[in-house]
């Protein structure tokens, strides 16, 4: 019964530990063992067998074949060993059976942590083998910590490791937070073995549409080329292979399905499809999309694209702080260099234009044709030349009778012309005079209203005398109302 336990524990650690039974059976081996060597078989090679059918338990001592012995406890010579064993070699071991003894709490407790450190490398060596042939997959994880800037990842078997250069700058990650991961490297440490992911890498964005489109998993659509800035922008390249498949159709999807799954994925990265093509101008030219190209020049000397757009659609071509013609840039593997339709216009009028070629002895002909004078020109060059109009010369006393007198000239004075519009047109005598120009006149000042002055005894008193004149005769009036007024009471 203890034995059937014993097997049933052994089943039931290996299918916890996701482990071969062979492997726990062979960590319990050595744990066994050196339960035993803390007893009295301290100095022997001691090596215990389980019976996987029975459960029971043998113990051996093996005496390793040597042609010297340097141990006596474990090593035995060749010729003593064959007389045993006649087909035995240099390096192999002789086992002896030695009776088991039942362990102490102290080779008990020697045993356990024994198990525990055998499986937990075969469990890491399980794993690494396992996600050694993953590199460059996608695989989907659980937010476990944060350590630092590194986040730690439940990928199900393993902790992955999440390091702050692989995490998108604008994400924010908690705990509990389910996300896919594309797995950078895998390699092993003192821990054991360790699993790379990211989230940044442009790889994740091809995985993920290996997962979304049938197509690309079927071949039928193949992903020439992506490039990508991890939480801003990315653009994808892609062919069809098969004939009447629209490369971009089946990567939208319908309404936009299949693109918009990526996207989530991705917490709302913008994703441009453009169609590859194998000529490299059109290639350029849809890399650079949503903007339109007039005209594309391929320098394959210098690697260098020089793209025309329309003036309207430079901002466009450009992108945010470039971000269009960089990722364009990274897509195509070509240099661009972006120009408006209206300067690229502008550097073309300023080349000179192709001279039209004249043959040398035709040129020469020319020029003497043209050194011969005609009889015209003859006639000219030899003719008299014409006489000058003399002036009438005075002699003046101190000066030379040959020196002619010049005449004053007259001076034209032109009329002045009446100003187009003004306040006050002014002739030339009052220009010429100016003590009688007169004053323009000012203009005059407004009439101040009378000033109204308060009184101790009530009384309102005018500057303006016909006001005052005014006020007398209203009292006079009041005055002679009172009176009458007091005769007919």
């Amino acid at each position: 019964m203890a034995k059937n336990d014993f097997l049933a524990a052994i089943t039931q650690l290996a299918a916890e530990k996701n482990l071969p039974k062979e492997v726990v059976f062979e960590a319990v081996e050595a744990a066994l063992a050196s339960a035993h060597k803390r007893d009295d078989l301290a100095t022997k090679d001691v090596v215990v067998k389980i019976d996987e059918e029975t459960g029971g338990t043998r113990v051996f001592t093996r005496m390793t074949v040597v042609e010297e012995i340097e141990d006596e406890e474990t090593q035995i010579l060749l010729e003593d060993a064959r007389k045993n064993n006649a087909q035995v070699q240099i390096g192999e071991g002789i086992d002896t059976e030695v009776e088991a003894k039942d362990s102490g709490r102290v080779a008990a407790q020697t045993a356990k942590q024994v198990v525990l450190q055998r499986l937990r490398e075969a469990e890491r060596e399980v794993v690494f083998e396992e996600y050694e042939g993953r590199e460059g997959d996608i695989v989907s994880g659980e937010m476990v910590r944060m350590e630092g800037r590194n986040v730690i990842v439940d990928i199900g078997k393993a902790e992955a490791l999440l390091p702050g250069s692989e995490q998108v700058r604008i994400e924010h990650y908690r705990s509990g937070q389910r996300l896919k991961f594309y797995i950078l490297e895998v390699y092993k440490a003192a821990k054991g073995p360790q699993v790379v992911v990211s989230r940044t890498h442009k790889n994740l964005i091809r995985r993920l549409f290996e997962l979304e489109v049938p197509e690309i998993a079927s071949g039928a659509v193949e992903i020439k080329a992506v490039s990508r800035e991890a939480g801003f922008r990315s653009k994808v390249a892609v062919w069809s292979t098969q004939e009447g498949v629209d490369p971009v159709g089946a990567c939208v999807g319908l309404r936009g399905l299949r693109i918009q799954n990526i996207v989530n994925e991705l917490n709302g990265e913008r994703i441009d499809i453009i169609l590859w093509d194998p000529e490299p101008g059109r290639s350029v030219a849809h890399a650079l999309s949503p903007a339109q190209v007039v005209h594309v020049a391929i320098d394959e000397d210098t690697n260098t694209a020089e793209v025309v757009v329309p003036d309207r659609q430079l901002s466009l071509a450009i992108g945010r702080e470039g971000q269009n013609a960089r990722l364009a840039a990274k897509l195509t593997g070509w240099r661009i260099d972006i120009k408006s339709q209206s300067a690229y216009e502008e550097v073309m009028d300023k080349l000179p234009e192709p001279s039209e070629e004249v043959d040398a002895p035709a040129a020469e002909e020319q020029v003497a044709e043209e050194d011969v004078p005609t009889p015209l020109e003859e006639a000219v060059a030899t003719a008299a030349p014409v006489a000058e109009p003399v002036t009438e010369t005075q002699p003046v006393e101190g000066e030379s009778p040959t020196e002619p007198i010049e005449e004053p000239k007259p001076v034209a004075v032109e009329a002045p012309r009446p100003a187009a519009a003004g306040p006050r047109i002014r002739f030339a005598e009052e220009i010429l005079t100016p003590d009688r120009v007169e004053e323009e006149p000012k203009p005059k000042k407004a009439k101040r209203p009378p000033r109204v002055r308060y009184d101790e005894e009530d009384a309102y008193k005018y500057e303006d005398e016909e006001e005052e004149e005014e006020e007398e005769e209203y009292q006079d009036e009041n005055q002679d109302q009172d009176q009458g007024e007091d005769k007919d009471a």
